[in-house]
Order: C-alpha cells, then sequence, then structure tokens
C-alpha cells in the first residue's frame, strides 16, 4: 500500500472508531447511563483527535508545497473526518438534552 493509502486509511479507521464510540454513548446516554456514557466519549475523543492530527500533517505538508495527490479514498477519509466532527458537536448538545429530560422525568 503506498503511503498516502496508509494515510487515508489511518483517517478512515480512526474517525470510524470514533464515531461508532460516540453513537455508543448516546445509547448509553438515552438509557441514563452518563458515567459510561462520558467515559465512551472520552474515548471517541483519543480517536478523533489522532484522525485530526494525521490530517494536520497532511495540510502542513501541503502548505509546505508537498502537495497531496487526489484520490477517491483521500476524499472519503475526509468526508469521515468532517461527519464525525459533526456528529460529535451534536452528540454533546443530545448528551445534554438527555441529562435534562432524566432530570425533568426524575428518571427515564
Amino acid at each position: 500500500m503506498e503511503e498516502m493509502e496508509s494515510i487515508c486509511m489511518q483517517i478512515i479507521s480512526n474517525a470510524g472508531t470514533a464515531r461508532s464510540l460516540i453513537l455508543e454513548a448516546l445509547q448509553e446516554a438515552r438509557q441514563g447511563n452518563f458515567l459510561k456514557g462520558e467515559e465512551k466519549m472520552n474515548e471517541a475523543n483519543t480517536f478523533f483527535v489522532d484522525a485530526h492530527q494525521i490530517h494536520g500533517q497532511l495540510i502542513q505538508k501541503e502548505a509546505q508545497g508537498e502537495g497531496a495527490p487526489f484520490s477517491l479514498l483521500f476524499m472519503h477519509a475526509e468526508d469521515q473526518l468532517m461527519n464525525t466532527e459533526t456528529i460529535k458537536y451534536l452528540s454533546k448538545e443530545m448528551f445534554f438534552m438527555y441529562k435534562k429530560m432524566q432530570e425533568g422525568n426524575g428518571g427515564m
């Protein structure tokens, strides 16, 4: 596998793992398991940060004149990263809403 393909797969893998953990965290929150949900959100963040750092290294290379070759795999990797980022921010709000709903209902 070429270096760029390997980099893309690292981004896709880390972003995908982060997204899965975020969705698991939401399921925990929906069931009122907020501590476990927060643990999963924290774990997800480590994978998201790893993916983002790899992506950032590509941007730095581009800024230094070492352009990355365009490919569908690279476009897919960026798409996965950005979708995970969107889900991450929306999930934080949903997590908060689940907590408020449980407080207002005296439990779920």
